[in-house]
């Protein structure tokens, strides 16, 4: 592999960032998106008059309501490194998309809000990371407001998340009345101005003055707000987890930065820390063993499919990891699930919806590919000779239910191809009991919110108006053999009156149940039977 390219890989760095909703996650990726010059001006999530939204909130329903409901891709270069963001939905009604990113990134930053601490849509998240060993950062913001006391903060990351951490800064008065933060590394005090109402853009005034050099704190902090700061370090000096680098990288230690996203305080620190720490592309795991980012072949694979992205087109995108070699546009690739030879056309970079043509991409680069129905969540192409499959990216069990039907009949064809494609992203699961016909659909979500997601987007983008009914079912279950000699006939299963059997849109068995009750009994009186709740794709 020549030079070049390996430059290339090592410039990249992609990462998530995941936070509970309202904790300023949005905020935080248009600071950053501003350090690289991709954006001029930040567009706070919270101005709902103001024309200007968020630049990663780009779905009609998100710059409505001031959440993100979609993961957005952005790429921007800082200080010779070429940075691939990924902005999660915060919602938790859209926690099965924001496990798909995770997938696809390296690294993930884990914003907190400084007055809440960990909330519960943080541990799932974090969960997922966990899962998948990858190094965690964490952000504490709007320090800017009162917030908690920061050893309470770190004292939750540990009991509640079980990671350990090592604060990189340490905030200097936290009731209101911040001053900014002390670095501990390079022993300066960067200070907060609260006059200055520019978010940020101009440049923060730091000092240089170690913890004991009492003299020159003083100049600039208050008495009381000094002994506080020299306790706080004695403590954390004495009592702390060190900076380990390699625990940090094996995702066991999380180093802990304070600043304030809306302010725009600590953020280009942060960013600067961060690029220093955080690993470059990784090797991922194959059905034939592992995948270097830097073998000299192309291979990558599909995280997420998005759907009418340019309202003035009708048109689906295809998200894809780049996970080892470089892209070259129009380049030929092997589509693994199916076998076939395709060209993989017009490939485009983003910045959420404003695109632009890509000639070549690199390992840990994410590309969209427009796509006119090929790609499947967790489809693979490669131009390899092997054929290997990169892990599978997982299906969470729905937990509401719903019969839906277009209002007009004569609107069959949109409200099918509607429910296909929506499908297909993954923001619902399809289902149709078996001999009823193509009239209604049982849609599964994870969270109710999705339901309004879905009849916005089937009347937005494909003009037509659902009739919805909801079910009672509260979870599904995927049919599959104790051991494979089993004779097990799914179709003639016995269940309780209030279960139903329905096939998904791979033709999969399926399960709905009402209550756990119904599960166990399914399994007492089928033998052979095993039922899954997250299945594999």
């Amino acid at each position: 592999m020549d030079q070049t390219v390996l430059n290339e890989i090592s410039r990249r760095r992609t990462f998530a960032i995941i936070s509970h909703p309202d904790a300023g996650k949005t905020t935080m990726t248009e600071k950053l998106l501003l350090y690289g010059g991709a954006i001029h001006m930040a567009g706070s999530v919270k101005a709902r008059k103001a024309a200007h939204h968020a630049t990663s909130d780009w779905m009609e329903i998100e710059k409505q309501r001031g959440i993100s409901v979609t993961s957005s891709v952005m790429q921007f270069n800082y200080d010779g490194y070429c940075i691939n963001i990924l902005d999660t939905p915060g919602h938790q009604d859209f926690s099965e998309d924001t496990y798909r990113t995770l997938c696809a990134a390296d690294a993930a930053v884990m914003l907190l809000d400084g007055a809440k601490g960990v909330e519960a849509q943080t541990i799932k998240l974090f969960a997922v990371c966990r899962k998948r060993g990858i190094p965690i950062f964490t952000f504490i913001n709007k320090m800017d407001r009162a917030a908690k006391n920061p050893f309470d903060l770190i004292d939750e990351l540990e009991k509640v998340l079980g990671i350990r951490s090592t604060p990189v800064n340490w905030p200097i008065g936290t009731d209101g009345d911040f001053q900014g933060v002390y670095v501990r590394e390079s022993e300066e005090v960067l200070l907060f101005d609260n006059e200055t109402k520019d978010h940020g853009a101009s440049m923060v005034k730091s000092i240089s003055a170690g913890i004991n050099d009492e003299e020159a704190l003083k100049k600039i902090l208050s008495d009381h707000h000094y002994e506080t700061l020299k306790n706080d370090i004695e403590l954390l000096d004495m009592a702390g987890d060190p900076f380990d680098l390699d625990k940090i990288l094996a995702g066991e230690l999380t180093p802990v930065f304070f600043g304030s996203a809306i302010t725009n305080f600590g953020v280009e620190p942060f960013l600067k820390k961060f690029l220093e720490i955080a690993p470059g592309p990784q090797s991922h795991e194959t059905s034939d063993g592992v995948v270097a980012p830097t073998e000299d072949y192309f291979s990558g694979f599909v995280f997420k499919i998005q759907a009418n992205m340019d309202p003035n087109h009708r048109d689906r995108m295809s998200f894809m990891r780049i996970c080892s070699g470089k892209f070259e546009k129009g380049m030929n690739v092997k589509h693994i699930r199916t076998g076939k030879k395709i060209t993989l056309a017009q490939p485009q970079q983003f910045m959420a919806q404003d695109r632009t043509i890509v000639e070549d991409a690199y390992a840990g680069d994410i590309i969209g590919l427009f796509d006119p129905g090929i790609f499947r969540i967790g489809d693979t192409v490669t131009t390899s000779s092997k054929n290997f499959n990169f892990a599978n990216i997982p299906v969470f069990p729905p937990e509401h239910f719903a019969r839906v039907q277009p209002k007009d009949s004569m609107k069959r064809k949109q409200f099918l191809k509607g429910i296909e494609q929506l499908s297909e992203e993954g923001a619902v699961q399809l289902y149709k009991q078996p001999g009823i016909g193509t009239e209604t659909y049982i849609m599964g979500v994870v969270g109710v919110l999705q339901f309004e997601v879905l009849e916005h987007r089937l009347k937005t983008e494909y003009g037509v108006e659902i009739l919805r009914n909801n079910l009672n079912y509260r979870f599904a279950r995927w049919c599959a053999k104790e051991d494979e000699s089993s004779d097990i006939d799914f179709s003639k299963l016995t269940l309780t009156s209030t279960s139903m059997l329905v096939l998904d849109r791979d033709e999969m068995p399926v399960v709905l149940f009402e209550s756990e009750w119904a599960i166990s009994w399914a399994l007492e009186h089928n033998e052979g039977l095993r039922l899954d709740d997250i299945h594999e794709r």
